[in-house]
């Protein structure tokens, strides 16, 4: 009788996950005329985090009990923090450095510049740049949320009887969020799916606190913006 409640309740975290991940990929597709990137990435964010709040509720679990709760040690919390960010940088550094090796035709750096320019502290445009950092710090934490500690969460529960659950749902998570980056298979996809296997075990590794992993989201978007 256990073992078909169990088998019952792996079934059910599935169709969670399924839902989820269904709800995220589809919501990407509404195309909003004319609006800025914050407003569709915050409808993104926005309808999942409703989805997964939901079915949070539904099995009586709580933000707080998955790692949106008070740091015990704020300088503890920043120092692990800077060391994530560090990791990050790195990371991003060796794969570029890996792709250019790796490439055989190069475009110019003086063709690549200009054809395309968006704002920034170096064109002038502080304003803009200002006004916008706070949202990027919202949707940075709502990222952390929902990849880290609902998809790592859920996937740890429907793979509950296997051993190295942890290190798979970790994996997956990184992947779901690599690809929702590109929608292909690219640097940029493997880059990012990189960071996200690196942030998976900090958040596992951290006490399963989110605010190291949040905060330096935060930075990293930050000093893309910049």
């Amino acid at each position: 009788m256990n073992s078909i409640l169990k088998q019952n309740n792996q079934i059910s975290y599935f169709f969670d996950l399924v839902l989820y991940i269904a709800i995220m990929f589809l919501i990407r597709e509404t195309y909003i005329p004319n609006s800025h990137y914050l407003v569709t990435g915050f409808l993104y964010s926005g309808t999942t985090l409703i989805v997964a709040t939901w079915q949070m509720r539904r099995r009586g679990v709580t933000w707080k009990s998955i790692g949106l709760e008070k740091p015990k040690n704020i300088k503890k919390t920043f120092l692990r923090a800077g060391i994530l960010f560090v990791l990050i940088i790195a990371i991003f550094l060796t794969v570029n450095i890996i792709q250019d090796s790796f490439s055989v035709i190069k475009e110019s750096s003086e063709a690549a510049k200009g054809t395309i320019r968006g704002k920034s502290l170096s064109s002038g445009d502080y304003g803009y740049v200002f006004s916008i950092i706070i949202f990027i710090w919202i949707q940075s934490a709502l990222e952390e949320l929902l990849e880290r500690a609902f998809l790592i969460t859920w996937l740890e529960r429907l793979f509950k009887n296997i051993p190295f659950k942890t290190t798979l749902a970790i994996i997956i998570q990184a992947c779901i969020w690599g690809f929702r980056h590109s929608y292909d298979i690219s640097e940029r996809s493997i880059s990012v799916a990189l960071v996200g296997i690196i942030m998976g075990i900090a958040y596992v590794k951290f006490d399963r606190n989110l605010w190291p992993v949040i905060i330096a989201h935060c930075a990293m978007n930050t000093m893309s913006l910049i």
